[in-house]
């Protein structure tokens, strides 16, 4: 007899069924590097056929229009304005933090300098010239020079603000603001994974003793900013963020109310997504950007408790993950584990897991 009722449908609707915004991180979903991940140009543009595709990206080292640029070379098609930048969301925060044309100190590169005298902020990196706050994104030349005119402006005594209240920052200790605009741990390139920005804060963190304000993945300014830009405040679930790692893209996409997607081209694989926790759980697990078009296997869970996505189904034995049959495709495997794990509640370090699910 089948576990399931044979009217319950292997395929459901495809990802972007309904969705009026798709937006796809950078790093790890379409490029590695300067060179584009196979499948995603491709794919990206033949959604941008009938749906709006637009691109959010933590990486503060270049402008959007640079940014914009590389994409258009890598044969997408795409404006300045399809880019939702960590610099551009840092601006939101920053207004609400300093006085309209303080002196910013920065920590990064040009895509950090040019939002700042967009918005009409003059920039230093020096903290002598008495900085009203720190800005830090990520650049690849960034070294202890900066690191340390950072901590030495964050160290100076505080001061009363442009609002005539004293300036604390995002710690217990006073001082001036001090914005992040990210805090990826790493960062795909085309050599392998590097440190990324959060390893750079941490070490401003240490000197200092407290935290900045982020904005970027996995805070909301970023996708506050996606969501004035593309119109999807009203209905975040119209929106399909597809993103390479759970702690920042699925976790922000989920805090947004956005339907998410995690694609297995950059950081998370399958050990993350079994013992991914809850938030940062994605609606959807993609091996590449061809199946956003494609229907996506239903997940059925049966009447004794096991998963079944098509032909594979997994159920939990005590505290043992087994494997009932594996399926033709060894996708639908590992999404019928992680539902599996995620429905108990449990936390995967107890469970005992084939060492095929990992692979």
């Amino acid at each position: 007899m089948s576990l399931f009722s044979k009217k319950q449908p292997e395929l459901a609707p495809s990802p972007i069924e309904g969705k009026v915004v798709v937006l796809a991180d950078l790093d790890g979903v379409v490029y590695a590097g300067p060179g584009a991940i196979p499948h995603a140009v491709e794919s990206l543009n033949a959604v941008a056929e009938h749906i709006r595709v637009g691109y959010i990206t933590n990486n503060a080292s270049r402008t959007a229009a640079s940014v914009a640029g590389h994409l258009r070379e890598l044969g997408l098609s795409c404006s300045d304005e399809d880019i939702v930048s960590s610099p551009q969301a840092a601006m939101h925060l920053l207004a609400e933090l300093v006085e309209p044309g303080s002196t910013i100190l920065v920590v990064g590169g040009e895509g950090l300098t040019y939002e700042l005298e967009k918005n009409g902020y003059v920039v230093t990196f020096s903290a002598e010239d008495n900085p009203a706050a720190v800005i830090q994104g990520f650049s690849p030349d960034v070294g202890w020079k900066q690191l340390a005119e950072a901590s030495f402006a964050l160290n100076a005594r505080p001061t009363a603000d442009a609002f005539g209240g004293t300036v604390t920052g995002a710690g217990e200790t006073a001082g001036i603001p001090w914005v992040a605009t990210n805090m990826d741990w790493t960062i795909p390139v085309a050599r392998g994974v590097a440190p990324g920005n959060g390893t750079l804060v941490s070490a401003v963190h240490t000197a200092v003793g407290r935290l900045p304000v982020v904005a970027g993945k996995p805070e909301l300014p970023i996708f506050d900013e996606a969501a004035r830009r593309f119109g999807t405040a009203a209905a975040p679930e119209t929106a399909l963020f597809i993103g390479d790692r759970l702690d920042t893209d699925v976790m922000g996409g989920n805090r947004a109310g956005m339907k998410t997607v995690l694609v297995l081209t950059g950081i998370d694989q399958a050990k993350q997504l079994l013992a991914a926790p809850v938030g940062s759980r994605p609606d959807y697990i993609l091996n590449d950007l061809r199946e956003l078009s494609e229907p996506y296997p239903a997940v059925i869970t049966n009447k004794d408790g096991s998963v079944t996505v098509r032909g594979a189904t997994v159920r939990k034995d005590g505290m043992n993950l087994t494997i009932v049959s594996r399926g033709e495709n060894k996708l639908d495997l590992l999404r019928a584990a992680c539902q599996v794990i995620w429905d108990s509640g449990l936390a995967i370090f107890g469970f005992t897991v084939p060492e095929e699910l990992y692979i």
